[in-house]
């Protein structure tokens, strides 16, 4: 039996270098703090509120990106974010003050961020996969772990090498001259623009849904909002953003910095944490085709706050903290544990998405609910700042990410399995769409 190819392994592959560039350079923030602080004179709670900006400006662009997504498809809203990313990071270099980050990094850059993001993304996806969606929610994710292993040591390597302005031109070129071009060229919005069908073909409820569209109006999205499942399933990923994204990914470097490690073995924790976060997301989206996500993504949550109790008890004392520093393997530990649990949430919380909800509200759902996640972003990256400036240290911020985060695991738990959602007659096709 011969094997056929299927366009969809293209569109997946492509994502994937879309979401790691883009989201790799997001990613590399961290790395710009010092140098910003000290070409600007700004201290760590004012880099961290550009940080906070970028998060918010992304945050809020989601649910607009889901609508235009739904209106133009992801082959318009993916390359041409990128396009934007590229340009605005490339101007980056020319900046002077800081009122002109805010508005090149914080603002325009975090817009294109925003279209080349998990929104875009996730519904090429649900268009090209019926089967083995999982799986490909799990690689197009591990695509921000691929950008973490990639682009935060390579832009640690060249502003150490040669200065940050190097490094955001390089940065931009990659993207103008390389992915924008592929992505433009390659990507497809759905499986009939090829005269395909997804893998796995149309799914029958699918099908229905599409046909049912075409003869209603449409759809609403403020019903969906008294149901339990939309705030268990959006409040978890705001406190998976606090915790990743805002406060690990924008303040681990200049944690680590603080406590006394060096550039070498940083660039190891933060490599490691990439390179786990990579094998964490391809494993969520393996066991999120095949298990209760419900249930996966309690586990999740759960392993993540002991993570961070780990490191809480590093940092509790000054012997332990001695300790700490003088031992840096503890630090690589805490890396790969990390990031096993990193991004590994992103695949379970879609596909339970994807369950949950009627599919010609996904992109605006999915909008939601990452718009919900840069929110937590967004607080993840200036509170530490802020709380480092009072206390001089990461203590409080690492502590209220530990409460955050059993919080989070007790509302996944306390979700409904889709299939249940799916028997209630008050969430039927006819009455989502009235």
């Amino acid at each position: 039996m011969k094997f056929k190819f299927h366009y969809a392994w293209v569109i997946l592959f492509i994502t994937f270098l879309t979401i790691l560039a883009v989201q790799g350079i997001r990613l590399s923030f961290g790395a710009f703090i010092e140098p910003w602080e000290k070409d600007f004179n700004m201290d760590r709670g004012t880099i961290s509120l550009i940080s906070t900006l970028s998060f918010i400006v992304y945050g809020l662009s989601q649910p607009l990106i889901g609508k235009l997504v739904d209106r133009f498809g992801v082959r318009v809203i993916l390359s041409f974010s990128t396009l934007l990313v590229g340009i605005s990071i490339f101007l980056c270099n020319w900046a002077t003050s800081p009122w002109q980050l805010f508005i090149l990094y914080g603002i325009i850059v975090s817009l294109g961020v925003g279209g080349a993001s998990n929104v875009a993304a996730s519904v090429a996806v649900t268009n090209w996969f019926t089967k083995k969606r999982g799986l490909a929610f799990g690689i197009m994710e591990a695509g921000f772990g691929a950008g973490q292993l990639i682009l935060v040591p390579a832009s640690l390597f060249l502003i150490s090498m040669y200065d940050w302005q190097m490094t955001v031109i390089s940065l931009g070129v990659f993207l103008i001259l390389f992915v924008f071009p592929i992505g433009l060229l390659f990507l497809r919005n759905k499986p009939a623009d090829k005269n395909l069908k997804p893998i796995g073909g149309n799914h029958f409820d699918e099908e229905k849904e599409d046909q049912h569209s075409l003869e209603k109006s449409k759809p609403s999205f403020w019903p969906i909002l008294k149901k339990r499942h939309f705030w268990f399933l959006l409040l978890p990923f705001f406190i998976c953003g606090y915790t990743t994204t805002g406060l690990m990914d924008t303040h681990l470097i200049p944690f680590a910095q603080l406590c006394g490690f060096t550039p070498t073995e940083i660039g190891t924790a933060v490599s490691l944490l990439a390179a786990f976060n990579i094998i964490g997301t391809l494993i969520s989206g393996v066991i999120a085709d095949k298990w209760s996500n419900r249930k996966f993504l309690t586990y999740l949550y759960i392993g993540r706050t002991l993570t961070l109790i780990l490191l809480a008890i590093f940092i509790s004392n000054l012997e332990f903290l001695t300790f700490f520093v003088n031992n840096p393997s503890l630090l690589i530990i805490f890396a790969i544990s990390f990031g096993v649990v990193d991004f590994a949430t992103v695949a379970p919380t879609q596909m339970l998405a994807t369950q949950f909800f009627n599919r010609q509200l996904l992109g605006l759902m999915l909008g939601w609910l990452f718009f919900s996640h840069q929110l937590g972003s967004a607080l993840g990256a200036y509170l530490p700042g802020l709380l480092f400036n009072i206390t001089g240290n990461y203590n409080m911020a690492f502590y209220s990410a530990i409460i955050l985060l059993i919080g989070a695991a007790l509302m996944c738990f306390m979700l409904p399995e889709p299939e249940k959602v799916k028997k209630e007659p008050n969430l039927s096709t006819n009455q989502i769409t009235s």
